[in-house]
């Protein structure tokens, strides 16, 4: 487990288009709270592509397992609205490197339902991206629904898509990511610095950030 150090050299402010402000940084074992109240913000459908079912909670050893991780085979990253009133969770991405296969990992990323559509998303996709590459993974798959349109389209030209049965889809990407199909390579270049830890505008202490809750010592999605 790293020390907060790692936290706060990875934490900074992310403008969005719409002129609004994410905190991006590593996922910390005192998000568990953030967490669940980041999965009661999200509908049935988004838990459903989520999850591949409906559910209505995430139970204690999930939270534990999404949360107390090692940064290197297991990586994610959280975002943070600052302009909301409580500055609560708005997006969680993670990769999990599979085990038989060191070079491939498994990516997943949730954005609650009313901050969909504002680019925080891509963002961590991105800096998820650029974090896995460092950590040796070559690829992400993952299986997706086949009905989650919003995840499918627009895949053709970054993935190799193929039916897995029962209704889903395996989604395979190469990395690095083209950063010519991202639509902002300044934006590319800001967060590839935040995913190395390079200073970058306005970088926040992780234990003063919005939603950080208790010390490192007190036990993240």
């Amino acid at each position: 487990m790293v020390g907060e150090s790692f936290i706060a050299e990875h934490a900074a402010e992310i403008p969005l288009a719409d002129g609004g402000r994410i905190l991006v940084r590593p996922i910390a074992p005192q998000d568990k709270d953030a967490l669940v109240r980041g999965f009661d913000r999200l509908s049935d459908e988004s838990r459903r592509f989520r999850f591949f079912q409906s559910r209505d909670s995430i139970t204690d050893d999930e939270l534990v397992h999404l949360t107390e991780i090692d940064y290197v085979d297991h990586f994610a990253w959280v975002a943070i609205d600052l302009d909301e009133g409580e500055r609560s969770g708005v997006g969680v991405a993670r990769y999990i490197r599979d085990e038989d296969e060191p070079e491939v990992a498994e990516p997943a990323v949730t954005v609650v339902d009313d901050h969909q559509g504002r680019g925080i998303g891509g963002i961590l996709t991105l800096l998820l991206a650029e974090s896995a590459v460092s950590n040796g993974v070559k690829r992400f798959r993952a299986v997706v629904l086949g009905d989650n349109l919003e995840v499918l389209s627009g895949l053709d030209a970054l993935a190799a898509l193929s039916p897995d049965g029962a209704g889903v889809m395996t989604v395979e990407v190469e990395l690095p990511l083209d950063v010519a199909l991202f639509r902002s390579s300044a934006m590319y270049e800001l967060l590839r610095r935040v995913a190395g830890g390079s200073v970058v505008p306005h970088p926040l202490a992780w234990q003063d950030a919005p939603g950080a809750g208790p010390g490192p010592n007190e036990g993240d999605q």
